[in-house]
């Protein structure tokens, strides 16, 4: 992997100058065995799903039975310091009067109660907890979320005041960067991906936007498959994984069926994505585009204010166009190019040479 800076460009990542390229500071990376990162791999903390299931085996559901013996525990993810658990119950039996909504606050507040003692004894400072009733033909009647009870309609955010929307940047969010390519398969996502959680390992305060609305790749890189997407009075609460808080379209649609949306509903998603996630306070938003110059990138650009972007590419020459184009689009925006990462341009072999098997030093061209 290659860094190029631009003009007058500074990398957040401390380093990454080097000898001088043709335009300006240039470094090659060089991976070490200590630098692979399997994102997503299985969690190291002690808290397990049994513990969880244990917990919730002491909570009994009306019928008498405990409720994982009825079958409400759906769902049960652990990763890194963070947990998700979803539960969900039915009213009562069929032809029998409901529960009142104040009894089934109060047997989500000991279903609450139970899993967040049990995730706190094990370390796990970061739980998402959704317990929901329905009744017999499936409908949501109650839900709570984060401790508050929460209306069926309120999950959807399209529905609030967005919370920003002046190109003012994000509430509490101190620098947003662009990473993009004029292409697609050049690891756009891979750089994205290292540079939070690299800024992350800094000590700095970052979250991670997959605005690839088309083909989001954050839920497989960053292990959230299994994790619950939670929305609280209205706001996506990001994940919060590897030290990063990351929001994607990924967990918020079918991810068997593909997205064949029109320019103007990618435009609006991608709003929702970057205006109404509860970030908190931010030093870095880093937002993984999609590839090419379409919508999303020129939504981002009158949304929000960039402190920059990065541009991907790999040596070959048709990528070398396309990241030229993608680099004159942010230029037209405004938006100074802060650096190119020339991407999959060697490996290192068993005997630790290096092989250019894809040719060196694209990104200076």
């Amino acid at each position: 992997m290659m860094i190029q800076a631009g003009k007058g460009g500074r990398c957040p990542v401390g380093g990454a100058g080097g000898r001088q390229g043709s335009n300006g500071p240039y470094r090659r990376y060089k991976p070490t065995r200590t630098d692979v990162r399997h994102f997503g791999a299985p969690s190291t903390m002690a808290l397990t799903k049994d513990h969880i299931l244990d917990a919730l085996r002491g909570v009994m559901h009306p019928s008498g039975e405990d409720l994982v013996a009825r079958g409400c525990v759906i769902n049960i993810a652990v990763c890194d310091d963070q947990a998700s658990v979803r539960v969900c119950m039915t009213q009562g039996e069929p032809n029998t009067p409901q529960p009142e909504k104040a009894q089934l606050t109060r047997m989500g507040s000991v279903i609450d109660a139970t899993v967040r003692g049990a995730a706190s004894e094990q370390g796990i400072a970061n739980l998402q907890l959704i317990t929901e009733f329905v009744d017999h033909g499936g409908n949501v009647v109650m839900r709570l979320s984060g401790g508050k009870v929460t209306t069926p309609e309120s999950k959807r955010p399209e529905q609030d005041t967005p919370q920003n929307k002046d190109a003012t940047g994000v509430p509490g969010v101190k620098h947003i960067i662009a990473v993009g390519a004029g292409k697609g398969g050049v690891g756009k996502s891979t750089v994205a991906v290292n540079l939070a959680v690299g800024l992350a390992r800094k000590g700095h305060a970052v979250g991670l936007l997959d605005g690839d609305i088309y083909g989001p790749s954050l839920p497989t890189m960053m292990g959230l498959d299994a994790m619950e997407q939670q929305v609280l009075e209205g706001a996506l609460q990001p994940f919060y994984v590897h030290g990063v808080k990351c929001i994607t379209m990924g967990k918020l649609v079918d991810t068997d069926k593909p997205l064949i949306w029109r320019g103007p509903m990618a435009h609006g998603a991608f709003n929702q994505l970057v205006e109404r996630t509860q970030w908190g306070e931010l030093d870095y938003l880093i937002i993984d585009l999609p590839p090419g110059t379409g919508d999303v990138p020129l939504t981002l650009a009158q949304s929000v204010q960039l402190a920059g972007a990065v541009v991907v590419c790999t040596p070959q020459k048709v990528a070398q166009d396309d990241a030229v184009r993608a680099s004159g689009m942010f230029e037209s925006l405004g938006v100074e190019v802060l650096g190119v990462v020339e991407n999959m341009s060697f490996f290192i072999g068993d005997d630790g040479k290096e092989y250019d098997i894809f040719g060196r030093g694209g990104a200076q061209t």
